[in-house]
């Protein structure tokens, strides 16, 4: 499992990261932007990390 953190500072609401996530973590809409709404679901792939053009999200593994 793992843990997401997005700088609300940094995102600008693209919503590139929902688009990319293959586990369907986020949810996204223009007006509140990003949530990670599934976090459960997370399997720490990192995707949203990589596409996510102003580094606004981090994925914390956690151990166990």
């Amino acid at each position: 499992m793992a843990k997401i953190a997005v700088d609300y500072k940094l995102c600008k609401k693209c919503g590139i990261c929902a688009a990319f996530c293959p586990r369907k973590v986020y949810s996204f809409n223009a007006l509140d932007g990003l949530k990670a709404a599934r976090e459960k679901e997370c399997v720490a792939c990192e995707k949203c990390v990589i596409m996510c053009p102003d580094f606004a999200i981090r994925v914390i593994r956690e151990k166990g």
